[in-house]
């Protein structure tokens, strides 16, 4: 198997970095200058800013389970799954450019996560949007990258020629 370009490496690994820059950077931010659950109204009532310390998953989900089940579902198996998606990610060469952007957003948005759970104990969430008909949970930068990857991923899937099949006689 060949490996991959040298600029089309560095271009995956300076994008890992960025999703996960802007992640870290923007929390560092937030944990230094807003106390926890402090409101900061950026645009009237639609998009606040509230620092909240998540234990769980999204949403809280999770955050009282037992710390050893905690670990293993939201530390253990990340840090697996996130291992095996760099090692596709930097394998695979015929991958499309659009599965590649998409899988360094999903993969930098999750180590950022999982670096949170393993330095701090809990993620840093603090992003609220309210627009009356779609309200959102405190959310982090590290869930914009997740969500931008799985929705770039799904684009790519929508976009991919199906296979054709042989006609049944």
């Amino acid at each position: 198997m060949k490996a991959h370009k040298p600029l089309t490496l560095l271009t995956l690994i300076f994008l890992l970095c960025l999703n996960l820059g802007c992640d870290q950077v923007s929390k560092i931010v937030v944990r230094k200058n807003i106390d926890t659950y402090q409101q900061i109204v950026l645009i009237k009532d639609r998009f606040i800013l509230t620092k909240v310390e998540n234990t769980g998953a999204f949403l809280s989900a999770g955050s009282n389970l037992p710390d050893f089940v905690r670990t293993i579902l939201l530390t253990i198996l990340p840090i697996a799954v996130l291992l095996y998606g760099l090692y596709f990610l930097f394998s695979q060469k015929k991958l499309s450019r659009l599965m590649q952007i998409g899988l360094c957003f999903l993969i930098g948005g999750g180590i950022g996560n999982v670096f949170d759970r393993i330095i701090y104990g809990s993620v840093t969430d603090f992003m609220h949007m309210d627009f009356v008909l779609f309200r959102t949970g405190i959310f982090n930068m590290a869930d914009v990258s997740i969500m931008t990857g799985i929705g770039l991923l799904l684009l790519e899937a929508l976009l991919k020629p199906k296979a054709t099949t042989p006609a049944q006689v």
